[in-house]
């Protein structure tokens, strides 16, 4: 059975701050506002170097469609080999259009040829992605006051390596000419017993409340989740389990999202409840991401490469900043400097800041740059004073 000895990226056991001098960061700028939301993720970590002094040695590399154009592969060989000796590895959205989608072969395409490999080749099983948007910010969603109350804090656990991504796949022509695909839903239980293992951890330090999304009314996969939760449960009996449909859950992060706190699901599952998590906050550009592995993890925002407004200078980089903030905290044992990070940001917000493609022209927002907005978020982390 896989333990707690598998997550030594999460439990922070490799990266100890104090002797800490220099760390190499793979830097994948990924597609359309990829390397624009980068060019801010860099200029945080500069901030942070100096602050702290470490040298973060930062090195681009192409991966998405971009490296397809550049190199004839999404993947390439060269940005394998930086990643395989990166200490931890910053990744920007990718993806295209989908007619320009077409002029990439479907298995060398973005996500099948560039993302999901990099989850196999580094096992990032643990998908970290906090939902949280603090009363000062609720104007942003869609959702009404009332229902948002002091604010939402969830953390959303997926399983990120199994599941149908990962199953086997087959397509051809059946016996009476007809097209077919066959899709498998595959998990064992050593890959549940990890991700529930760190959703039970996680749980622990929070509020002590574990909702397990499932559906075990249909899928047999489902049945397998729930029994091995139920016996990981016993080794943390403060923490309560809320078993609940995966549909029903999607309601209620409508209804009532503050019900939750740390829930845990299979891979698709998550997928999908993570980004309606981003509509009711207002905007995936509001939520991050950390993938962790045993030996390696990779930080990406939750959004896409959002080709339609690439270029123009108006995406809001919270979310690959964010993204710096998890890095911090959970490749290199920094979480003061992380959480001064989640404030700066905040700070830009609550003086009035914001982006194009978060807040239209009619609101009462100064509408800026995505440059000038990590200028911003660079100025007020530097007035925090450093940790020490």
């Amino acid at each position: 059975m896989i333990t707690y000895a598998i997550i030594r990226v999460f439990l922070k056991e490799h990266s100890v701050r104090n002797n800490m001098t220099s760390k190499t960061i793979a830097l994948l700028d990924g597609d359309g506002i990829g390397p624009e939301i980068m060019a801010e993720a860099v200029k945080i970590l500069k901030v942070v170097s100096k602050r702290n002094n470490i040298d973060f040695d930062l090195l681009h590399s192409p991966f998405g469609a971009t490296a397809y154009f550049s190199d004839g592969d999404s993947f390439p060989a060269a940005t394998k080999n930086l990643c395989d000796n990166a200490d931890a590895i910053l990744k920007g959205p990718i993806g295209l259009g989908f007619e320009e989608s077409k002029k990439i072969p479907i298995d060398m395409q973005p996500e099948r040829g560039a993302l999901l490999p990099l989850r196999r080749r580094y096992n990032t099983y643990a998908n970290f992605r906090p939902v949280v948007l603090p009363q000062s910010l609720s104007h942003f969603s869609p959702l009404k006051e009332e229902i948002i109350g002091n604010g939402i804090d969830i953390m959303i656990i997926r399983e990120l390596v199994g599941g149908l991504y990962f199953g086997s796949k087959e397509t051809g022509i059946d016996e009476n000419g007809k097209r077919f695909v066959r899709e498998a839903l595959e998990y064992d239980e050593d890959q549940i017993f990890a991700i529930a293992n760190v959703a039970f951890k996680t749980a622990s330090k929070r509020k002590k409340i574990l909702h397990n999304i499932h559906k075990s009314n249909v899928l047999k996969s489902s049945v397998l989740w729930n029994e091995i939760i139920n016996e990981v449960n016993r080794d943390y009996p403060d923490v309560t389990v809320v078993n609940i449909l995966v549909d029903a859950a999607a309601t209620y992060l409508c209804l009532n999202p503050s019900q939750f706190d740390v829930m845990v699901m299979e891979n698709m599952f998550g997928d999908i409840l993570s980004d309606q998590a981003g509509g009711i906050l207002g905007s995936l550009g509001l939520m991050p991401s950390a993938c962790i592995g045993p030996e390696k993890a990779y930080y990406e925002p939750s959004h896409g490469s959002a080709p339609d407004i690439a270029g123009q200078g108006i995406a809001n980089p919270y979310s690959m900043i964010g993204s710096v903030a998890m890095m911090l905290e959970m490749s290199f044992g920094m979480a003061e400097e992380a959480a001064n990070a989640w404030l700066a940001m905040q700070a830009v917000f609550a003086q009035g800041n914001s982006t194009p493609d978060l807040s239209k022209s009619t609101d009462e927002v100064t509408l800026i740059t995505t440059s000038a907005f990590g200028d911003l978020v660079a100025s007020e982390l530097q007035k925090i004073p450093p940790v020490s």
